[in-house]
């Protein structure tokens, strides 16, 4: 018997032929056209690697609503999600006796002032009595006395006016700038005590992160310095710029608060949501050099994930990876794949391990 194999590039049927006489077998090897497909270079060309931190979104302008009264809350104005205006009465705490107290105070002023008024009039009297030498100068002594202590009668009065009125913006809770009701901490008929939390409120639109910088990493994160925030939850990567950086961790467990104003508008960015600092560094001085590649080229096979990549002979070669956190549309790759290889993003027919390609 005599075998004879031809090979054009991958084997894939086999024909046998039987002649008169003579059997002879050979194998055809058909060959598989290439299949043409999108390619990435995995390469760091800037020499700049990512370093991540962990942070939380909060509004640039909020504040916590709280009185330095005691009392009963008689009624809540607002509920969460409601949008409000500055000077806008939100809170109504019992005032009984602050309501009794400056009804004292405005009998007082009027009393004051009638008397002050009076006294006004008769000082101007002696002041043309004196001048043509009808009243000793005694008289005249006495009446500017009697003058001045009604004038600091109704002066004082009026500051005590001035303090029920700084007592009852305890009372009327008022909102401090435009914003939207973030949380309501109290119900009407409750106890509210000096401190306690009753209202938050922020402005909405303007938005930064708070995160912390572990002490070996704090010095490559420098103020003013332009990063990118990476929102998982609405998969969304925005600009941003470090605005301030702790100089001591004193107070936050060994590590370094930093703030970073989010200069890129979001409509579906909210308070709250969990963020990722992007700074990048020269990949020099970083040994967490990382390499991020595009979500849609990752190939699942149950619980493994990984690309397709370009061998040197032109033939696609699957590569199971060990993924890291997700950056917007990007994911992080902890191993099994280096800069410089060639990832293939998509393919227009499907792809196997050994498949020729062409790009």
């Amino acid at each position: 018997m005599k075998t004879k194999i031809t090979i054009a590039a991958i084997a894939l049927t086999g024909i046998s032929i039987y002649g008169c006489g003579t059997k002879e077998e050979t194998t055809t090897v058909v060959a598989q056209d290439p299949v043409k497909v999108e390619v990435l270079s995995v390469a760091n060309p800037d020499g700049i690697a990512t370093i991540n931190f962990n942070g939380k979104v909060t509004a640039a302008n909020s504040a916590n609503i709280s009185t330095r009264m005691m009392g009963f809350v008689d009624k809540v104005n607002v509920k969460v999600g409601d949008e409000v205006k500055k000077g806008q009465l939100l809170m109504v705490i019992n005032n009984a006796d602050l309501q009794a107290k400056s009804a004292q105070v405005k009998a007082a002023i009027a009393a004051a002032k009638a008397g002050f008024e009076n006294a006004e009039k008769d000082y101007k009297r002696f002041q043309s009595l004196m001048k043509s030498n009808s009243i000793s100068q005694k008289e005249m002594d006495d009446m500017t006395t009697r003058y001045e202590m009604m004038k600091s009668q109704l002066e004082g009065a009026k500051q005590q006016q001035s303090e029920v009125n700084a007592q009852l913006q305890y009372v009327n809770l008022t909102a401090p700038f435009d914003g939207v009701i973030t949380n309501r901490f109290i119900e009407a008929g409750d106890m509210a005590n000096p401190g306690m939390p009753l209202l938050a409120i922020e402005q909405p639109g303007k938005m930064e992160v708070s995160a912390m910088v572990p002490e070996n990493q704090i010095q490559l994160v420098k103020q003013g310095a332009e990063v990118v925030v990476h929102i998982n939850s609405i998969n969304s990567a925005l600009k941003g710029i470090v605005t301030e950086v702790s100089s001591s961790s004193k107070n936050t467990g060994g590590q370094y608060a930093i703030r970073v104003s989010i200069t890129e508008e979001s409509r579906a960015l909210r308070s709250g949501m969990f963020a990722t600092v992007g700074v990048g560094v020269k990949s020099e001085v970083t040994t967490n050099s990382v390499v991020m590649i595009p979500q849609s080229a990752i190939v699942s096979r149950g619980q493994l994930s990984g690309v397709y990549t370009v061998s040197q002979s032109n033939t696609a070669i699957l590569r199971w990876l060990k993924l890291g956190q997700k950056t917007g549309d990007h994911v992080e790759v902890l191993s099994g794949l280096s800069a410089g290889e060639q990832l293939i993003l998509s393919a227009e027919s499907k792809l196997y391990n050994g498949a020729p390609v062409v790009y």
